[in-house]
């Protein structure tokens, strides 16, 4: 009896279709667009999106906390 494995998703199911972060997408003057020449539907779908997570730019880490030479005294 063959078991075929599903395919593991290391990703959000819900990821927003956006084209700044598809694999098809591409800068043009600042503004995502699609090398396939598509553009999304109006309910913000689109057939051919494809998730390419080097695409995306991570969030800015919070800024470190202030410490005064007090902090560090026994």
């Amino acid at each position: 009896m063959l078991f075929h494995k599903r395919k593991k998703n290391y990703f959000d199911e819900e990821i927003e279709v956006s084209c700044q972060y598809c694999r098809y997408g591409s800068d043009f003057d600042g503004a995502a667009v699609c090398r396939l020449g598509r553009s999304r539907n109006p309910d913000g779908s689109c057939r051919k999106f494809q998730y390419d997570p080097l695409k995306r730019q991570p969030y800015a880490p919070p800024p470190l906390r202030e410490f005064d030479p007090e902090d560090f005294k026994l």
